[in-house]
């Protein structure tokens, strides 16, 4: 079964996942889904440095968003943030310095977000990482985990609140198609058993940003979730975590616009506020999350073990002593 998810997931990427699929999927876009103006409205973006989260930045501050980057490496950050302020004119950038596999900090940073900001219109969970050996954070927890599924989950459900608040409140979360090869793996959530494989921990933990999506929709319905694929694109993490198949596969890579394109039509455009919420989109349109016949759909009592473990996780990391005691959130103003 394992090999049969591959072959055809593979198979489906080379048709639809470079940017040759880009281009043949973008004839059909509607390109006054864009034709809008965002002042007013805020966008808090993890991972916005670089790749795929700094080019939905740079659309939506030049679209008069207010953009809150959340991001790891302050000079990295600094620099995102001036490219964006001098080719959009926009000032209102906001830098946060946050390393989201450190879950007590992501905490810290949600609940002092909340203090110092009355609205957030919508928040894109971006960040993600693929470290190729089993890693456990200062917590103990696996990073990639740590990072791709109960950070977002944190973060996610620690902002909820400010969302619900806001008018017109979305959370789209960039997953991954790779995510169709895996089923959830309830009891084996942090890779402790068996050979680790980055490439299937990160598919793992892109399955579980699926469910997750699911079960929001169906808890929060004032809210408009949504995950998306954004194809194989050119950006730094994948240059860095897979180098042979970024090699491999080249110039078919999509440009990090490319990637972006549906997380800003779903952040931004009417047209995607209309979908249902809760689905997975692919180049703007709502597309299956399993294959045909590969046997990854979840049972229900696997669905509510999963989410409560992970509330279970985030009760821990929220209990734990508190090492900054004036709060993780930085947000300085160039």
């Amino acid at each position: 079964m394992s090999l049969y998810r591959n072959i055809i997931w593979f198979l489906k990427g080379i048709h639809e996942y470079t940017r040759s699929g880009y281009e043949a999927a973008s004839q059909n876009f509607n390109a006054q889904d864009l034709s809008v103006s965002v002042v007013g409205r805020s966008f808090l973006i993890t991972g916005a440095n670089s790749g795929i989260g700094k080019a939905t930045a740079m659309a939506i501050a030049k679209k008069g968003g207010t953009v809150h980057m959340v991001c790891r490496n302050k000079d990295k950050a600094e620099e995102a943030r001036a490219d964006i302020v001098r080719e959009s004119g926009n000032t209102e950038i906001h830098v946060h310095i946050l390393d989201m596999s450190e879950t007590r900090k992501v905490w810290e940073f949600a609940e002092a977000f909340k203090r110092e900001h009355f609205s957030l219109n919508v928040l894109i969970n971006n960040a993600g990482c693929m470290v190729n050996t089993r890693e456990e954070n200062s917590e103990g927890l696996e990073k990639n985990f740590a990072t791709n599924t109960l950070g977002t989950y944190i973060l996610t459900q620690n902002l909820i609140p400010l969302l619900q608040k806001s008018r017109d409140p979305r959370v789209i979360t960039v997953s991954s198609g790779g995510m169709l090869v895996q089923k959830l793996q309830v009891d084996n959530l942090q890779s402790e058993r068996g050979h680790f494989d980055s490439t299937m921990v990160y598919a793992q933990n892109k399955r579980q940003q699926v469910v997750l999506t699911e079960q929001w929709a169906k808890a929060f319905p004032v809210i408009h979730f949504s995950v998306m694929h954004p194809g194989w694109a050119d950006t730094p993490a994948v240059s860095t975590a897979m180098p042979q198949f970024h090699q491999m596969m080249g110039d078919r890579l999509r440009s990090a616009e490319q990637g972006a394109d549906t997380v800003v039509w779903l952040a931004l455009s009417k047209a995607a506020a209309r979908q249902p919420s809760g689905l997975f989109f692919q180049d703007r349109k709502p597309v299956p999350a399993h294959l045909p016949l590969a046997w990854t759909h979840s049972s229900t009592e696997e669905i509510q073990r999963f989410m409560a473990c992970l509330e279970t996780l985030a009760k821990a990391a929220q209990s734990r002593p508190d090492t900054q005691p004036n709060g993780s959130l930085v947000s300085p103003r160039a």
